[in-house]
């Protein structure tokens, strides 16, 4: 019988240490542009090692520059991450993104942490006052007026916490009441009280409620009113004959209040925090050229440093700093600050070099759409690259996540010219998915107003050009684009056509004296 006791094994096997320098690498090949501009700010202000360089700065022995294609390699254990991924490198995606999960996103907590502070000679207290305030800000300032029994703050404050960005209550009535122990009356008690504050339409449900609540607060929620906001699918639709009937107005009093809806706010709560918009820096131009010896047309490749400080290791900063060291501990951190500025220089440089690389090897394998347009885009996985390139699907993830290129037909996300394959019918290649989108749109554009195509009748057109797609697929593109089904867009067309000859008919009555 074998004894349940403690035993002691020893085994052997091989594994990747994730080093904090490996860990930066990989997230710098995860920063936009504007992340890592700020991230080498904030680098520069910690590091007194790491100077920035200006063009013909002869500032000590310089390693290469960020931001440019130079020929240095990196250290070997980056490199092999980057070319062979591997198990360990899958567990430090799973343990960043479980670190950064509930900080909405390592995106934008990294631009945060990143973003270079523009304050002058402002100090703290003006930087706090000049610091838009959220919505969450505003409701608490008012729920000290709106709301004074101690039970019922209970409850606002459990509503408040369900209110999203938008200024909607997210949160289920009857489920609050009864965590709370409350009765339901009561919450809907308080809830009334909450809609009265500021932004008119703040905790609504629906977005007819938040409608009706702006227009009380103006006063205007008549009947009429009342009976168009209940009948938002019909306004959608352009059923006029039917809202009129309804609202029980004429075309005058309908085309008013029509005027006045549009003029409400949706989303009452963005006009607090609203995120700034950033303006999209692209990392790589690409312009046409010619090949000096052969005359063949070529691209041309541009990394964009413009926007990013070229850093240096100051190494003669260090050479006048080790020599007035008199003690240990000072001769070892200035030994960590300069490899710590000598590792940042050779990954920002490897960085540079591996988006080049796969910008280069994706403008070859798509060069039909910068020449053609989106009909020649070719089907392209993340494997494709990643073979041709020689790195790990990983590390080409990375690589197109947040970049962009700027080209003579746009600037586009890396990641835009990965798409899925249609087979094609006929045994010629396989189309892009976005192909054939811009297909279904041009098919869709040119059909009669009266007669719209269905899907199955857009299936067997793009059977009849060879290509070999399901009518749910139709559906899914269509929807993407946005556009609405053939039943919808022939009752527009019938709108549009009817609303065309009543007014040809008011034309054409001679007018009352």
């Amino acid at each position: 019988m074998p004894s349940l006791g403690p035993r002691l094994q020893l085994a052997q096997r091989q594994a990747l240490a994730m080093t904090p320098q490996l860990q930066q690498a990989i997230r710098l090949l995860q920063m936009s542009q504007q992340e890592l501009a700020g991230f080498l700010r904030e680098e520069l202000d910690r590091n007194p090692l790491l100077a920035e360089s200006e063009e013909g700065d002869g500032a000590g022995e310089t390693p290469p520059e960020a931001g440019t294609a130079s020929s240095a390699a990196a250290p070997e254990d980056t490199l092999a991450v980057l070319q062979n991924g591997g198990g360990a490198l899958e567990e430090f995606d799973d343990r960043w993104s479980a670190e950064h999960a509930d900080r909405g996103g390592d995106g934008v907590e990294l631009a945060r942490k990143s973003a270079p502070i523009d304050g002058g000679s402002l100090d703290g207290i003006q930087r706090i006052a000049d610091r838009p305030r959220t919505l969450l800000q505003h409701v608490l300032e008012q729920l000290g007026i709106g709301v004074v029994e101690p039970s019922q703050r209970l409850i606002a404050l459990a509503l408040i916490d369900v209110l999203d960005e938008n200024g909607y209550l997210r949160g289920d009535v009857d489920e609050i009441a009864t965590r709370l122990g409350a009765a339901r009356v009561e919450v809907d008690a308080v809830l009334k009280r909450l809609q009265d504050f500021d932004p008119p339409g703040v905790f609504a449900r629906t977005l007819a409620e938040c409608l009706a609540l702006q227009l009380r607060d103006r006063n205007r929620l008549d009947p009429a009113m009342q009976a168009l906001v209940d009948n938002l699918e019909l306004l959608a639709q352009r059923d006029l004959a039917n809202l009129r009937r309804r609202c029980g107005v004429g075309d005058e009093d309908l085309a008013d209040m029509i005027v006045e809806l549009r003029s409400l706010d949706p989303r009452p709560g963005l006009k607090f925090d609203a995120p700034l918009a950033q303006p999209i820096v692209p990392d790589i131009f690409l312009r046409p050229g010619r090949d000096p010896e052969s005359g063949a047309d070529i691209w041309l490749f541009e990394l964009n440093t413009d926007a990013l400080p070229r850093v240096i290791a100051d190494r003669r900063y260090h050479a006048t700093l080790i020599a007035g060291a008199r003690d240990r501990s000072t001769r070892e951190f200035l030994a960590e600050r300069l490899q710590s500025a000598n590792w940042l220089v050779k990954a920002v440089d490897q960085r540079a070099q591996t988006v080049l690389r796969v910008a280069r090897e994706i403008v070859r394998q798509q060069d039909g759409f910068f020449r053609l347009g989106v009909g020649a885009l070719r089907p392209l996985v993340l494997r494709d690259i990643a073979i041709a390139v020689q790195l790990h699907e990983s590390t080409v993830s990375r690589v197109t996540a947040n970049k962009f290129i700027s080209t003579p037909r746009g600037i586009f996300e890396l990641k835009y010219f990965f798409s899925s394959a249609i087979a094609s019918s006929s045994g010629s290649e396989a189309l892009s998915s976005e192909a054939v989108r811009l297909r279904i749109r041009r098919l869709i554009d040119g059909e009669p107003e009266r007669y719209p195509l269905s899907d199955d009748r857009i299936v067997e057109l793009l059977h009849e050009q060879g290509i070999d797609i399901a009518r749910r697929t139709v559906a899914k593109y269509r929807e993407a684009m946005r556009i609405p089904s053939s039943v919808e867009r022939r009752r527009r067309g019938a709108m549009m056509v009817a609303n065309a000859g009543e007014a040809l008919l008011s034309r054409a009555l001679p007018r009352a004296p």
